[in-house]
């Protein structure tokens, strides 16, 4: 079976537009070197239009935030019968809101870090300043805060010292309407990708992530040489595997399909917590499925080919 028509869709209207488009080009230039037919499209007005009148055989979607990790645009595939890669509507909208998420992988065995999920209308209308109160009281310091929908690091910060939290309570909130304030773990940050074959997810190598001056960033992610990436991961053998389980349960628990990466922190114990996952993991030129899929022994246009075909099938 070949793939004649394959439509790589990236960029949108989301604040990580830049980003999902370099990961465009780089899933539609790995495709173009296993010899695959791409066009590489904008998720725009104009798109509606020209899959109707030219379905392709497959779209490969990597759209990062609202929008191409929500299921709208996943939702819009389907109503046009077009098969695609990756994680059906239903799931997106369950990953995409991280407190859910969370809770949705607590309910299957894992650990996640304890946390609080507030609306801004709720921050502002109870006090501010009571509201945080509680949550140092309750969770201790230090938290992490970042909004319950987004990702590339956007508006998410480290607050070691209570008089900070105000300040990374509004910086969070230029980026969402409501803010996930969780215990901060210390320990080793790691990403699991995971990819399915013959509908059976396998966990590649775990990346660890080590951000200059500890701070994994917009900045860091995205601008090479700002962070330092260990491939595989350099964990016991018994993390190592508690990291690869704790991405399939993961994969599994939320319903998703194809392709995912799962973000986690290793305590100096070894114990394995999970932070949250990705439905459309990055593909740019510091990404960490790539990372992993080289790591792996695998060619990043043959692994996405299969991907493809395994919807055009």
């Amino acid at each position: 079976m070949e793939l004649g028509h394959v439509v790589v869709l990236a960029g949108g209207l989301s604040y990580e537009r830049e980003v999902s488009l370099r990961s465009g080009r780089r899933v539609a230039d790995a495709l173009r070197s296993v010899e695959v037919p791409v066009e590489l499209r904008d998720a725009d007005a104009t798109l509606l239009d020209a899959l109707s009148h030219d379905p392709p055989d497959a779209v490969f979607p990597v759209l990062h935030g609202a929008a191409g990790e929500d299921g709208a645009i996943r939702d819009v595939l389907e109503l046009l019968g077009v098969p695609y890669v990756g994680a059906r509507p239903d799931a997106c909208r369950v990953a995409w809101d991280k407190p859910t998420a969370k809770a949705v992988v607590r309910r299957a065995g894992l650990s996640t870090p304890s946390s609080v999920a507030l609306p801004k209308e709720v921050f502002h209308d109870l006090g501010a300043s009571s509201v945080l109160d509680h949550i140092v009281r309750r969770l201790g310091l230090p938290l992490f805060v970042k909004p319950t929908r987004g990702g590339s690091a956007l508006g998410a910060s480290v607050v070691r010292v209570a008089a900070d939290l105000p300040a990374a309570m509004v910086g969070c909130f230029s980026y969402g309407d409501a803010a996930l304030v969780e215990q901060y773990i210390e320990g080793t940050e790691v990403a699991v990708s995971v990819i399915e074959r013959n509908g059976e997810p396998h966990a590649l190598p775990a990346v660890e992530i080590v951000a200059a001056g500890g701070r994994y960033d917009y900045t860091a992610r995205y601008d090479a040489g700002d962070t330092e990436f260990v491939v595989p991961a350099r964990l016991t053998p018994e993390a190592a595997e508690r990291a690869t389980l704790a991405a399939v349960t993961a994969h599994r628990a939320l319903g998703l399909r194809d392709l995912s990466r799962t973000d986690l922190i290793v305590d100096p114990a070894g114990e394995v917590h999970f932070l949250e996952v990705n439905v459309a993991p990055g593909m740019t030129e510091t990404s960490l499925f790539p990372l992993a899929v080289s790591a792996a022994d695998l060619d990043l246009g043959t692994v996405c080919r299969d991907l493809l075909l395994a919807r055009f099938a």
